[in-house]
C-alpha cells in the first residue's frame, strides 16, 4: 500500500471526488461513491493498519467532505468475505459493518462499502454516467460492452449492490489483472487505479469512450420523428399553459403528503416528449437505482396535447393520476412480503406533458430539481439505449426489492427529520423588509418553499437570496391586477403552485383628517385592501385547483393586519380603516373559502419598528411627533404601554404567522391573533 500521508491520501480522494462530481457526464447528484485505502497507525496497539475511506450513506460525491467518509479496517471488512455463503448473507453482513468502522465519528457506510473494500486497487469510483447506464440498460449490454471496450472492461449482470455484487467484481479483477472496471448491468460503471490521479482518468476515459461509441455506432432519431401534436408550444404559450396547469398537478403528486415542484422545459425535456416512440418507453420507467428511488418506477406521461384545452388536459390527468395509483398499489401488493416497510405512497413524482415539459416533486425544493435532474439522466440513458439497441431497464421485481429494500428504509431513517411545513409553498408580500422579510425567512427554516414578493424587487430579491433554493424573488405592486396574477404564476412556475399566503404589503400615512388627500386615502387602501384582496382571489383559485386535484396538505391565507384595525388612534384615519376592512376580509374569506379546507386568519401586531419599511418611511417620524417622543425612542415608548412591557419585533410576527401555519392549530380559521405585548384596548371581542 502506498507510503503517503492519510491526510495526503484522503485530500487527493476528496479533490478527485469533487472533480468528478461537478461533471454532469459522471454521475447525478448523490450518486455513485469514491474511495481510497491508506495505513494508518492503530492509536491503541501503535501497530500499522490498513483503512478504507469511503463516501458514506446519503452523501454526495461532489460536495464530499472529511465527516462524510466511512472510515473501515480492511482486515475486518475483508475478514466479511470468509463468511459470506451467498446472496442471502447481504443484509446480514452489512450490517456488520459498523463493526469494521476504526475512530469514533465517521459516516454510515453505503451499500456499496463491500465492493470498494474487496478491490485490491487502491482508488475505486463507482459511478453513474449517462453514456455507460444506456449500455448497461440495454437488450445486449454484454455484447455492447465488449464491443465498446475489449478486453480492458468486464461486464457483470445485475445484481442488487452488495456482498454479492462485490465478490463478482473482486473474482473478475483478480482473474483479469488487466481490467481498467467493469460495466455494471441496469446499474453503473465501477473502476480503478493504483494512484487517485489514475483511478479519475480511467473513469473519464471509460465514460469518453461510451459516449463516443454511442455516438458512432447508434442510428439517428432513435426515438422516432417529431409528432406534429406533441411538439413545443412556443415559448410564451408554454410558459403561460405551465402556470396554468401546475397547480393541478402539484395536486396530483401530493394526495399523500404535500409536495415542492420543480418544471423543466428544457429542449431536451421537450424534444424526449414529442417523439413518436416516447409514450411506448416512457412506462418501462428507469433503470439505475439511484433513478428510481426518486423518480419511482415510472413516470405520469400525459397523453392528451394541450392544443385540446386546459380542461381537456386536466380531466385526463385525473383519470390517469387515478389509475397511476391503482396500478401502483397493485405493484406493491404483488411484490411485498411480511418483511416489506409499509407503502410510501402512491403518487407519481415525476409528470410529463408534451408541448409544455415537466414536471418534478419533493418535500424541498432542492429534492424536486434533484429528482426532475434524475429523469434528465434517465431520458439520455434511454435515448442512448434505443440509439445503439433496445432499451431493457431491469425487472419489476427487482425495481421493489431495491425500492423497499430494509437498507433503503434505513438510510431514509436516517435522513433529517423534515420541518413542519415542509413540502409547502409559501408567497409572502412585502418580504423585502420588517415583518415579511421575517416571515419569509421564519416559514423557510421551518421548511417551506418561499416566494418574495414585494413592489421592491432587489429587496425581494436579498431575501430570496437569504433562504437560497427553497426561495425565488417576483417583484409585485399588489394594487394591480396584472402584477398580481403574475406574481401567482411565478410562484406556480417556480414550486408548482402557493398553499400558504401571506398578506403583508402595507404602507402608513399619518395625518390628521383634514390634511388627508384623496390620494392618501387611495394610496393605503389600494395596497391593503385591494391587493390584499387581489392577491387572496388569485391564490385561492390556485389553492382550490390543488384541491381539485387531491392535494392533502395545509392552505392557508394569513393577514398582517394590526392593533390599529381594533383600537381608534389620532391622525390615523387612512391606515387605520384600511386595517380594518383587512380584518372583515379574513371573516368573510374564512366563511367562504373553509369548504375548499383553506384556512382565513390574522395576526395583529402594535409598533414593529425595528426592520420596519413603513416605520422607516416617514411614519415613524410621524407617529413620533403625534406621542411626543424622539423617533428612536419610539420603540421603548411603544413596549412601556403593554402589558408584557416588551418591544415588538418582526421575528415575533414571523413567529405567530408560523404557528398558524404549522398544523397545530389546524382546526382554527376566521381569528386574529395579537401579537402586542398586550394592548387591553385591543383585545379580540
Amino acid at each position: 500500500m502506498a507510503a503517503s500521508s492519510p491526510d495526503a491520501v484522503v485530500a487527493d480522494l476528496l479533490e478527485r471526488s469533487h472533480a468528478l462530481g461537478a461533471d454532469k457526464r459522471v454521475t447525478n447528484y448523490g450518486g455513485g461513491n469514491t474511495s481510497c485505502k491508506c495505513t494508518d497507525v492503530d492509536p491503541v496497539t501503535a501497530e500499522p493498519v490498513e483503512l478504507l475511506y469511503v463516501k458514506g450513506s446519503g452523501g454526495d460525491i461532489g460536495t464530499l467532505s472529511r465527516q462524510g467518509l466511512a472510515v473501515l479496517r480492511l482486515d475486518r471488512l475483508r475478514a466479511l468475505r470468509r463468511r459470506y455463503r451467498g446472496p442471502d448473507d447481504d443484509d446480514a453482513l452489512f450490517g456488520l459493518l459498523g463493526h469494521c468502522a476504526f475512530g469514533a465519528g465517521g459516516a454510515a457506510p453505503s451499500i456499496d462499502t463491500a465492493m470498494h473494500g474487496l478491490l485490491e486497487a487502491a482508488h475505486v469510483d463507482h459511478l453513474h454516467p449517462d453514456s455507460v447506464i444506456a449500455l448497461a440498460a440495454s437488450a445486449d449490454g454484454e455484447a455492447l460492452t465488449a464491443e465498446c471496450y475489449g478486453d480492458e472492461v468486464a461486464w457483470v449482470g445485475w445484481r442488487r449492490p452488495g456482498f454479492a455484487l462485490a465478490a463478482d467484481i473482486e473474482d473478475l479483477a483478480r482473474r483479469r489483472p488487466g481490467l481498467r472496471g467493469v460495466v455494471l448491468g441496469g446499474h453503473g460503471l465501477t473502476a480503478w487505479g493504483a494512484t487517485s490521479e489514475e483511478c479519475r482518468r480511467n473513469s473519464l476515459a471509460l465514460i469518453e469512450q461510451a459516449e463516443a461509441f454511442i455516438a458512432r455506432r447508434g442510428r439517428p432519431e432513435p426515438l422516432g420523428p417529431v409528432v406534429p401534436e406533441r411538439a413545443p408550444l412556443a415559448e410564451g404559450e408554454r410558459r403561460r399553459a405551465a402556470a396554468a396547469l401546475a397547480p393541478f398537478i402539484r395536486g396530483t403528486a401530493s394526495n399523500d403528503s404535500p409536495a415542492v415542484g420543480h418544471f423543466d422545459d428544457s429542449d431536451e425535456v421537450l424534444d424526449f416528449l414529442a417523439r413518436a416512440r416516447t409514450p411506448g418507453l416512457v412506462p418501462l420507467g428507469t433503470s439505475c437505482p439511484d433513478h428510481f428511488l426518486r423518480t419511482r418506477i415510472r413516470p405520469l406521461l400525459c397523453d392528451v396535447a394541450y392544443h385540446a384545452g386546459i380542461e381537456s388536459v386536466t380531466e385526463r390527468l385525473a383519470q390517469l393520476h387515478a389509475e397511476y395509483r391503482d396500478e401502483y398499489r397493485a405493484y406493491y401488493l404483488r411484490h411485498a412480503d411480511a418483511d416489506s416497510p409499509p407503502m410510501r405512497g402512491a403518487d407519481p413524482t415525476v409528470v410529463l406533458v408534451p408541448g409544455i415539459g415537466m414536471w418534478s416533486f419533493g418535500p424541498s425544493a432542492f429534492a424536486a430539481r434533484v429528482t426532475g435532474e434524475y429523469y434528465r439522466n434517465a431520458i439520455r440513458v434511454i435515448t442512448g439505449a434505443e440509439a445503439v439497441s433496445s432499451y431493457a431497464p431491469i425487472s419489476e421485481a427487482e425495481k421493489f426489492g431495491i425500492e423497499y429494500w430494509s437498507l433503503e428504509e434505513a438510510k431514509l431513517a436516517r435522513q433529517p427529520k423534515p420541518g413542519r411545513l415542509s413540502g409547502r409553498v409559501a408567497l409572502v408580500t412585502g418580504a423585502g423588509s420588517g415583518i415579511g422579510r421575517a416571515t419569509a425567512l421564519r416559514l423557510a427554516a421551518e421548511g417551506a418553499a418561499v416566494v418574495a414578493a414585494d413592489i421592491d424587487e432587489e429587496a425581494a430579491a436579498k431575501t430570496a437570496a437569504e433562504i437560497g433554493e427553497a426561495g425565488r424573488a417576483v417583484g409585485a405592486d399588489v394594487s394591480e391586477e396584472e402584477s398580481v396574477t403574475a406574481a401567482v404564476a411565478g410562484a406556480c412556475l417556480a414550486f408548482g403552485g402557493v398553499d400558504l399566503v401571506v398578506n403583508n404589503a402595507g404602507l402608513s400615512v399619518s395625518k390628521p383628517l383634514a390634511d388627508t388627500t384623496v390620494a392618501d386615502w387611495d394610496r393605503q387602501h389600494a395596497v391593503m385592501v385591494r391587493g390584499a384582496f387581489l392577491v387572496s382571489r388569485q391564490a385561492a383559485a390556485a389553492m382550490v385547483e390543488s384541491r381539485r386535484a387531491g392535494y392533502c396538505g395545509g392552505a392557508d391565507i394569513v393577514y398582517v393586519v394590526s392593533k390599529n384595525a381594533m383600537v381608534a388612534g389620532p391622525d390615523n384615519l387612512g391606515y387605520g380603516s384600511a386595517k380594518a376592512a383587512q380584518a372583515h376580509q379574513v371573516r368573510l374569506l374564512a366563511a367562504e373559502l373553509g369548504r375548499h379546507r383553506i384556512r382565513v386568519n390574522g395576526v395583529n401586531p402594535d409598533a414593529v419598528v425595528r426592520g420596519s419599511g413603513i416605520f422607516a418611511g416617514g411614519w415613524g417620524a410621524e407617529r413620533a411627533r403625534v406621542y411626543g417622543v424622539a423617533e428612536d425612542e419610539l420603540g421603548r415608548f411603544y413596549a412601556g404601554r403593554t402589558l408584557l412591557g416588551e418591544e415588538i419585533l418582526p421575528e415575533d410576527v414571523a413567529a405567530a404567522i408560523a404557528a398558524i401555519a404549522g398544523g397545530d392549530l389546524d382546526r382554527t380559521t376566521g381569528t386574529i391573533i395579537p401579537v402586542d405585548g398586550g394592548i387591553p384596548a385591543a383585545f379580540p371581542r
